[in-house]
């Protein structure tokens, strides 16, 4: 059965967020939300995923809960960008929930897949919170919040700046997010196996695809009618006393095969020869 994660790019607008460093985070969080939608769509199966905006937008907080829950979704994952003079990565439930409550596993799960980025990039992992935010208290399903990185540290702005960084902790959070859903990955599809290269005709033999032989002219001239008829581009060749109809001459055997398969497939008896 398929489950809804309703994805809140934080702030839109005139909610520009915080600022820093030349970044704003009404920006990343839309470019992270955008790109976990498609690593969501594109690898897992059964992820239906909704959003609260695709754009440059503003949206209340009132506005942001009440589209989660009238889409029932079955979690609730919302992107902030920190700011305060902090450094690292957090992430937050509802203040009124319990420890290790049905949410806080979610999350957990959530913080365990981010946590290898983390250690590639070298962040300070500020561990597993609680807050009492309006998305996190209003949502009626599961909900996390995450604040990735603090916009005016320099620091963790040329992160932020990082495509590879952004892919890494996006490609976490839709790990996380599937963990959560119960979510498989999609199988890989077979790379197409690749026709054969032909041989290329070294020896200056060609060869003919040949649907009959006659000794009378008019008998090798019905055929060939028959032959065009069916659209094939045939020709009455003399050879040693025999009038011979041919379909295709060629310098490489596969495409002599192929035209030889295509004749008969239209019902003609055909054979390759190399006179």
């Amino acid at each position: 059965m398929s489950k809804i994660v309703m994805l809140d790019a934080g702030h839109g607008g005139h909610d520009s967020g915080a600022v820093g460093n030349g970044l704003r985070e009404k920006d990343l969080t839309l470019r992270m939300a955008l790109r976990v939608r498609d690593i969501l769509q594109q690898s897992y199966e059964g992820v239906i995923v909704r959003m609260t905006r695709t754009t440059d937008k503003y949206l209340s907080l009132a506005e942001r809960t009440r589209m989660a829950n009238n889409a029932k979704a079955n979690y609730f994952f919302s992107f902030h960008i920190n700011a305060g003079g902090g450094t690292g990565y957090e992430d937050f439930i509802w203040n009124k929930l319990a420890t290790n409550s049905a949410t806080d596993k979610s999350r957990q799960k959530v913080h365990n897949a981010v946590k290898p980025v983390l250690s590639k990039y070298g962040i300070r992992n500020r561990g597993m919170k609680k807050a009492n935010f309006h998305v996190l208290r209003e949502t009626l399903m599961q909900a996390v919040l995450v604040e990735t990185l603090f916009i005016d540290n320099a620091n963790d702005a040329k992160l932020l700046k990082n495509n590879n960084f952004i892919e890494d902790i996006c490609q976490a959070y839709a790990k996380g997010i599937a963990d959560v859903l119960g979510a498989k990955k999609k199988a890989a599809k077979p790379a197409p196996t690749p026709k054969p290269t032909p041989t290329p005709n070294t020896s200056g033999k060609l060869y003919r695809v040949q649907v009959g032989a006659y000794r009378v002219r008019s008998n090798a001239d019905n055929m060939l009618k028959q032959v065009k008829a069916k659209g094939f581009d045939g020709f009455v060749k003399y050879v040693n006393g025999l009038y011979k109809i041919q379909v295709g001459v060629y310098s490489v055997k596969a495409n002599a095969d192929a035209m030889k398969a295509k004749v008969e497939k239209a019902g003609f008896k055909a054979f390759i020869t190399t006179e």
